[in-house]
């Protein structure tokens, strides 16, 4: 079972199964919230994710794709481990860095990438994952 916690490790969380969708997110929140270019996401089941322990701040608000999501964050160290919203109803979306095992994202190639007319020009696409101008419908 994949968990992981923020960066001092106050909130800690796990799923189960396997993910929904595996997949980078160019959009200007992911980069804000990131503090990187992209972010890597996991929908997992909202029934398979389980909160360990701690307690996430929230802040909410209306993303490039027009729909309303909140983003779910450490209110000591300020890592933002998860969101949840419009876009991906019975879903969280996991940020995939939050996760404890260091080859979870090679051994998770991403299927897809959103918002690629916000990639920055000098990060490739990911061979065979699928290239979408937003959220997918």
């Amino acid at each position: 079972m994949p968990e992981g916690g923020c960066f001092c490790n106050k909130i800690r969380l796990n799923f189960t199964g396997e993910p929904n969708g595996k997949v980078l997110c160019h959009c200007l929140d992911c980069r804000k919230i990131s503090g990187a270019t992209f972010s890597n996401n996991l929908i997992i089941p909202e029934n398979n994710f389980k909160l360990e322990s701690g307690k996430p701040k929230e802040i909410s608000k209306t993303a490039d794709s027009g729909k309303r999501i909140t983003s779910h964050f450490c209110p000591d160290c300020g890592t933002t481990l998860y969101r949840t919203g419009e876009s991906f109803p019975g879903a969280v979306i996991i940020k995939a860095g939050v996760l404890d095992d260091p080859s979870f994202p090679d051994n998770n190639v991403p299927a897809g990438e959103l918002f690629v007319g916000h990639r920055v020009k000098w990060n490739s696409e990911v061979n065979g994952a699928q290239q979408l101008s937003g959220m997918p419908s």
